[in-house]
This record gives structure tokens, C-alpha cells and sequence, in this order.
């Protein structure tokens, strides 16, 4: 390793090995609990939960893919998986265009319905209980910047999905 390339200090290496821990444990905590609670992956949850907000409860795929932060191609495998369950269809966007869109179903709405309560108690538990409202603050400001780095077009995305809703853009 070069100058140019110093190591990480001690300080520093301690705080990555608590993020890359937080990275790799809290989707498996989260998972285990939708699929106890739901039979739903973490995936499958968040598709549901993005088209029960989006206006008309459908969404292009290619946005839905976006914000479940999914490639394409395991979006289209999940909404298989969803459709063989009766709570998304698809249909051609109308627009002119040849995109298709993913629809929620009302059975689809009445299982994230049934869903989102043990799911937020659990995020409540693992995140949004465990830090006072100032670290709050501070681990949303420092996941932003994090995330302008490793992924601008994702801060855009969710920029623009708060700034939509009822919800304050992050600072």
C-alpha cells in the first residue's frame, strides 16, 4: 500500500467495521421478520409498499425497480412471485409508450396492510427506538452523504419521492 493509500486509523476502521456489520445485519433481522410475520421477503415488501403510496397504486417497472433498489430482472422475477399470489398485475403503461407498469390488487393492499405494522414495530426496534430524535438527524445526514458518493441517483430519487409527499426532503 502506497502513501498515496494509507490504511484506515484504528477510529476508522472500528466505525467501518460497524457500518458494514449494520449493512449486513439489519436486512437479515428485517427479512426474518416478514418472512415470520408476512411470508414476504424484505424485496417483496418494499414493491408492496411502494405501489400501496404511488398514485392509482401502480408504478413503472422501471421506477419500481428504482425504488425497491432492485435491478430490473429481479424486480420482473419478484412481481412474478407476487402476481402467482393474486396481489400485483401488470399492465402496458397507455401512455403511448410500450412500458409496463405493476398494480397493486386490493388483496395486495389488504396484505400490506396486514403487514406494515409488524414491519414498522420491528424497524422501530432495531433503529428508530434504539437513537434519540438528534442521532436520528445525524445518522440521515450522514447515510445522504454516504449515499451522494456511492449512489447521487438514488439521493435524487428519494429527494424527489419525500419532496412529493407529506414528508420534509432530506437536509
Amino acid at each position: 500500500m502506497s502513501e498515496d493509500e494509507p490504511w484506515l486509523t484504528p477510529t476508522q476502521l472500528y466505525a467501518w467495521m460497524q457500518l458494514t456489520g449494520a449493512i449486513t445485519q439489519l436486512p437479515a433481522v428485517i427479512d426474518t421478520q416478514l418472512r415470520r410475520d408476512a411470508g414476504l421477503n424484505f424485496f417483496e415488501y418494499s414493491i408492496l409498499a411502494g405501489l400501496s403510496g404511488a398514485p392509482h397504486r401502480a408504478m413503472k417497472m422501471a421506477t419500481l425497480a428504482q425504488m425497491a433498489n432492485g435491478s430490473q430482472s429481479r424486480l420482473s422475477h419478484a412481481v412474478s412471485r407476487l402476481e402467482k399470489a393474486g396481489w400485483v398485475e401488470r399492465r402496458n403503461c397507455g401512455d403511448g409508450s410500450r412500458s409496463v407498469e405493476a398494480v397493486l390488487t386490493d388483496t395486495g393492499y389488504e396484505k400490506i396492510t396486514e403487514a406494515a405494522p409488524h414491519h414498522v414495530r420491528e424497524v422501530r426496534r432495531m433503529v428508530v427506538d434504539a437513537l434519540s430524535e438528534e442521532e436520528l438527524g445525524q445518522l440521515r445526514h450522514a447515510l445522504r452523504k454516504i449515499l451522494l458518493v456511492a449512489s447521487p441517483e438514488t439521493v435524487q430519487f428519494l429527494d424527489e419521492t419525500f419532496a412529493e409527499s407529506a414528508h420534509a426532503p432530506p437536509e
